[in-house]
């Protein structure tokens, strides 16, 4: 079953998370209270009888320059034993569902690897496309 995630999924969001992006890259207590209190995410997960497999995480962007939210996509993540199941396609169909409900919106955007092929082959699948903007980031010393 597919779902908005509460604060009683962060244990098994940071297992999630832990598979995704590798141990330790954020404290339990803070995924417990982003869950809770961070009004500009929107994280969901595929539930099957108590076990979650995956999520995605939305971030609701907003800016005096324009009347609607931009939700982006930024995060998606199924476990392996879990692929191929269409759970993730489910899970972004929602996400784009119950931000649409929830939110004035005209578009989604997605972030992803330039070598994630798979990935790319999903998302261009549920109707997104490459719109020829380039993502730049930039590291902060900590």
């Amino acid at each position: 079953m597919v779902r908005k995630a509460t604060e009683h999924d962060a244990q098994q969001l940071a297992a999630l998370n832990d598979e995704f992006n590798g141990p330790g890259e954020t404290a339990l207590d803070h995924i417990r209270e982003s869950l809770m209190r961070n009004a500009q995410e929107v994280v969901i997960v595929d539930d099957e009888n108590g076990i979650l497999t995956g999520f995605v995480c939305v971030q609701l962007k907003k800016s005096f320059c324009y009347d609607d939210y931009i939700p982006e996509i930024t995060e998606v993540y199924v476990r392996s034993a879990y692929r191929n199941r269409g759970i993730a396609s489910n899970m972004i169909s929602f996400a784009e569902d119950y931000c649409s409900r929830n939110y004035p919106l005209h578009r989604f955007e997605l972030l992803t690897g330039e070598k994630n092929l798979a990935a790319q082959a999903l998302y261009r699948k549920l109707g997104y496309s490459d719109d020829r903007e380039l993502h730049l980031s930039k590291r902060t010393r900590k």
